[in-house]
């Protein structure tokens, strides 16, 4: 048979290669991670492979698509309004700028920041690592972003420091000469919060963005500071948690019902 299409698609910070007919629809897949090829029309599987041919390295294993596991199909019966994880960097503060309409909100330099960050922390999706962003919690208050992986869990709180010094004195921390803001609190009750709704341990993290200087004195012992420059090195750190309890943790966080407790 010809005309069998192959597609990549990276879905949940996986990279696979989807296989389908001119209509659309699907004959199998290439998981790059597994080196698995899974099969949804078995008629088809000589085609398939020869499709996939180009792309396949070492021993790969065929068949059908392997049986889900709980967490998938929760993930799959989840409702989309209750669905947290295409949520973007600074949702509910781009919303509140959609809604002003004002063009020199200085709001607009913090939602810059989230986005900023917000990149950075996509990237590490190839080291194992899965991220949400604005996830909303119980009244008006959000954890900016949540990290799921190797490491453990992550509540990042996003300071936009604007190309200023910044100085973190005890709780506080003060941008310029702007009146000291208690974040490291703030921070540290984002990450208790996110530990009750999800029954395991999340350590707060404070992320600066835009920083011209940073001071910390003294260093806090239990709040991570975390520059964006320095997120790529996150990769780096495991040893907490393995593939299939980040994906369960994963998949409870990106339910918004999992947060009406927080």
């Amino acid at each position: 048979m010809t005309g069998l299409r192959v597609t990549p698609v990276r879905t949940y910070g996986r990279s696979r290669l989807y296989v389908s007919l001119p209509g659309g629809r699907c004959v199998a897949w290439y998981d790059r991670d597994a080196n698995r090829v899974s099969l949804a029309l078995a008629e088809l599987r000589e085609e398939a492979l020869a499709a996939l041919a180009p792309y396949l390295t070492g021993e790969v294993s065929v068949g059908p698509p392997p049986v889900p596991t709980a967490d998938d199909l929760a993930r799959l019966s989840l409702h989309p309004d209750e669905d947290l994880a295409p949520n973007r960097p600074g949702e509910a503060l781009r919303h509140a700028l959609d809604r002003s309409g004002r063009r020199r909100d200085p709001r607009r330099a913090e939602l810059a920041a989230h986005e900023l960050l917000g990149t950075e922390l996509e990237r590490l999706e190839d080291a194992g690592w899965r991220v949400l962003h604005a996830v909303p919690l119980p009244g008006e208050a959000r954890i900016d972003h949540l990290l799921v992986g190797p490491a453990g869990v992550l509540a990042l709180r996003t300071l936009a420091a604007r190309g200023r010094r910044l100085r973190i004195t005890g709780e506080s921390a003060a941008v310029g000469r702007d009146r000291p803001v208690p974040e490291l609190r703030l921070a540290r009750r984002g990450a208790e919060r996110a530990s009750f709704a999800l029954a395991t341990a999340v350590r707060p993290v404070l992320a600066v963005v835009g920083a011209a200087r940073l001071v910390a004195e003294p260093a806090p012992p239990d709040v991570r500071i975390l520059a964006e420059g320095d997120v790529a090195g996150l990769a780096r750190l495991g040893g907490v948690l393995k593939p299939s309890d980040i994906e369960s943790l994963y998949g409870r966080a990106r339910n918004r019902r999992t947060w009406l407790r927080a």
